[in-house]
């Protein structure tokens, strides 16, 4: 599939910004199941310094920094992206759960191979994702002993879209995870920080993964136009998914909103430990006073050349 994105950000402040320093993730991640054909960036103001860069996660990062006062800040990101067939994979071929949590834990004197090193940095707690045994007694039933890693991911993602509601507007992205469980609703950054806390809180690996997903798939039937819709938000924000470490499988992404396998339907932008880490646009500035935030987001599906 090939896909047009436009996201546009429009920030509107009370009073003059004197000074603006920005970090966007806005350029898709080269990864070997997408490639990025065109991008393009458009900022406004247009007096301000750019530098285009990689994360500490390999992601593709724009910083920017504007020195004149502004009442404004526009940022519009388009991009055509090709998205390709992926693999099936059958989770019982990935390892014991018990096992990849071993694997993974520290040990002073068994140094971890690179692979479940790199891995490790995806297990602990990060801002917007505390561990704790509360997330852990959630998922327990759906790793029972000797489970395959990514089956119980499946089961885990499945008891998410089962027991919580879809709910724009309830939720902030400051909303704490324990009150998430607790009303059982949010939305799809919900749905990923809850199911990476319930996966690191019983020792494995899991990241947050950031980009848009097609609104309606015209080829399939209402009640699949209705899951991907549920996914791409009513709200019409950026969408979020999981990636569990499942080896030897590696990583595989899930979406809990929609309780599936991420496929040709998404287009990733950016992974980290959570939002914070890849959130499209966020910075400091001085002055501005009160501000109003607009985003709009349009994936759109487009016939090759």
């Amino acid at each position: 599939m090939r896909y047009h994105v436009r996201h546009e950000t429009l920030y509107r402040y009370g009073s003059d910004v004197v000074h603006s320093h920005q970090l966007l993730h806005l350029v898709p991640r080269p990864v070997p199941y997408q490639q990025c054909l065109e991008h393009a960036l458009h900022i406004a103001p247009s007096a301000h310094e750019r530098r285009d860069e990689v994360d500490v996660f390999g992601n593709p990062m724009t910083s920017i920094e504007l020195e004149h006062p502004h009442r404004t800040l526009e940022v519009v990101a388009e991009m055509d992206v090709e998205v390709y067939t992926r693999p099936v994979l059958l989770a019982g071929d990935s390892a014991p759960w018990e096992a990849v949590r071993d694997a993974l834990a520290y040990r002073a004197h068994s140094p971890p191979s690179r692979q479940h090193l790199e891995a490790a940095a995806f297990r602990h707690q990060s801002p917007y994702v505390p561990l704790k045994r509360v997330f852990a007694d959630y998922a327990a039933d759906c790793f029972p002993a000797h489970r395959p890693v990514l089956a119980g991911a499946d089961a885990l993602s499945a008891k998410l879209h089962r027991d919580f509601r879809y709910a724009p507007g309830e939720t902030t992205i400051s909303t704490p995870l324990l009150e998430v469980l607790d009303h059982r609703r949010g939305v799809c950054q919900d749905f990923a920080h809850l199911m990476i806390a319930c996966l690191r809180s019983r020792g494995l690996a899991a990241r947050y993964v950031s980009g848009y997903v097609r609104r309606v798939p015209r080829a399939e039937g209402a009640a699949a136009q209705a899951r991907v819709a549920k996914a791409a938000g009513a709200d019409g924000a950026s969408h979020a998914w999981v990636a569990v470490y499942s080896p030897p499988l590696g990583w595989v992404e899930l979406d809990p909103t929609n309780d599936t396998r991420v496929a040709g339907d998404h287009i990733a932008v950016a992974w980290g430990r959570d939002f914070a880490d890849v959130s499209p646009l966020r910075g400091v500035i001085l002055g501005g006073g009160s501000h109003d935030l607009s985003v709009r987001v349009a994936v759109a599906a487009v016939s090759p050349q």
